[in-house]
């Protein structure tokens, strides 16, 4: 994963099992994130829902990485020679959210092995209009799959947070900027969520 660049980040659970079991879940995971991902990246829209998840990311600038205490001994290395390293410790960061999480649900539901799908998926977003769809995709999975009926009655995703004005560790002010304002962000979540066919996950 590149540097300033934007990513969609999704994943399932093994077979038929659930990621999230009780509310303490959720929560759980989201700290999770913010420990383990948020150093290295922004996050600008989430959605959890009980066997998988979505998360639209960006990676953060390479001369903010290189203030983290475990970059430091490496700020004066080229940009080419630095970038692996990044690219590695990203790899990490999300392999030790998966692994931490699944312990911790483990030891708790009194389970062994793994909970995640082995290989997560990593989308870029290559335009402004693809951060429009992908945005609005990840909101609107509550609905498509049937758990309510309007996106803002889901309570772990990131779309309430964009109605508020309460802080948040959510990156809101590059999507908005996007879409232009709040008001067209709004709109553009009023279209049709279809129900018909299988999305992706």
């Amino acid at each position: 994963m590149v540097p300033a660049e934007f990513y969609h980040i999704y994943n399932h659970a093994n077979g038929k099992e659930d990621l999230f079991k009780e509310t303490k879940n959720y929560y759980f995971f989201l700290a999770k994130i913010s420990l383990y991902i948020l150093p290295f990246v922004r996050l600008h829209a989430y959605c959890l829902l009980p066997n998988h998840f979505h998360l639209l990311i960006s990676i953060k600038q390479i001369e903010e990485i290189k203030l983290l205490e475990s970059f430091r001994t490496f700020q004066k290395l080229p940009e080419e020679k630095l970038q692996p390293l990044i690219e590695k410790k990203i790899s990490k960061a999300f392999s030790n959210l998966f692994s931490s999480y699944t312990q911790s649900y483990n030891k708790v539901y009194e389970r062994k092995g793994s909970l995640f799908v082995s290989n997560m998926k990593s989308i870029l977003v290559e335009d402004e209009a693809s951060l429009c769809k992908i945005t609005y995709y990840i909101h609107a999975n509550p609905v498509h799959h049937r758990f309510v009926k309007n996106m803002n009655e889901w309570k772990w995703s990131s779309y309430n947070s964009y109605l508020s004005e309460s802080e948040t560790n959510l990156s809101k002010k590059e999507i908005l900027n996007v879409f232009g304002s709040k008001e067209y962000f709004i709109d553009y979540h009023k279209q049709p969520i279809e129900l018909k066919y299988k999305w992706d996950v």
